[in-house]
């Protein structure tokens, strides 16, 4: 999720794993990871619509719906199963900002139970408010400059003229949208990079292909990998990768997820046709940049 700095991340080189389905248990990744040296090729199975087909492994999150009598200090859930309503003391969990979105009734939630007091939950996530399109602003760097220090490119990129910046700095868009049924899609993808795309002066830091996303003990877990064809003509994912990301801040538009102890900031979209858009346009600037740069 935060690119090139996975926690918890395994990168597999020999599966594959179909986005268009739905869910993905723990069980099956873990047999992922087991099988990633002997060849094997893992398909997802399809699942339910609910989050219990994929609750295995050391995963203590329960999931339902906020009821009446929600606050501050209480979380009233409606587990999905059907059975009774259930009251969690979350005063200290709103006390340390583990209160994750605005808990409105009917609104599908997730929470970790306390290990000492299961009626009391650490942490509570809203699950309508974590859905969505969460982006972020990338810039970036000239080629040239890669093998630089951060020092030496900051002076660099102060030296340049205003020319050059303004036809090669130019900001992109990047991120993922949390779909319905644990569905993920990158936001500010471009799929076909041309050969034209290394004359340019310029490169962009990698975008993962986002396939699912999935909570864990109410961290954040995401699949991606690399998009490919099948024989059948679906679309399958290879060189499966997770990575787990604690969710820090969830309010309004806003969100911030941590790996390694580093955080990034997003910020929520409405249109994702029009971050991509975007996304393409700029990417057939530079191609076009670089194809003067070669003709000239």
């Amino acid at each position: 999720m935060i690119q090139n700095l996975p926690t918890m991340s395994n990168s597999y080189s020999h599966l594959r794993l179909s986005w268009r389905m739905k869910g993905l248990t723990m069980a099956v990744l873990l047999m992922a990871m087991a099988l990633c040296g002997c060849g094997h090729v893992i398909r997802k199975k399809p699942a339910t619509t609910t989050p219990n087909y994929y609750k295995t492994v050391s995963d203590h999150t329960v999931y339902g719906l906020a009821c009446e009598g929600c606050n501050d200090s209480v979380v009233v859930l409606l587990p999905l199963d059907g059975s009774d309503p259930v009251r969690y003391d979350c005063l200290l969990a709103s006390r340390r900002n583990h209160i994750l979105g605005k808990i409105q009734i009917g609104d599908n939630i997730a929470l970790l139970p306390n290990k000492s007091d299961p009626h009391r939950a650490d942490i509570v996530i809203d699950l309508e408010d974590l859905k969505g399109i969460w982006c972020y602003v990338v810039m970036p760097k000239m080629r040239d400059f890669t093998t630089l220090s951060k020092r030496d490119q900051a002076k660099k990129l102060a030296e340049m003229p205003d020319s050059i910046k303004e036809t090669y700095m130019i900001p992109r868009e990047y991120g993922f949208w949390m779909k319905r049924d644990w569905q993920c899609q990158s936001v500010g993808y471009v799929p076909d990079q041309s050969a034209l795309e290394d004359e340019s002066p310029v490169v962009y830091p990698p975008l993962s292909y986002f396939a699912e996303w999935h909570i864990w003990n109410c961290k954040l877990i995401t699949v991606s990998g690399k998009p490919v064809v099948g024989k059948d003509g679906k679309q399958l994912i290879s060189n499966v990768r997770l990575d787990t990301c604690d969710i820090d801040y969830l309010k309004n538009d806003s969100l911030v997820l941590s790996s390694d102890g580093i955080s990034r900031s997003y910020y929520r979209k409405h249109n994702i046709n029009e971050v991509n858009a975007k996304a393409k346009r700029i990417a057939a600037q530079l191609s076009q940049q670089a194809m003067k740069k070669i003709t000239e």
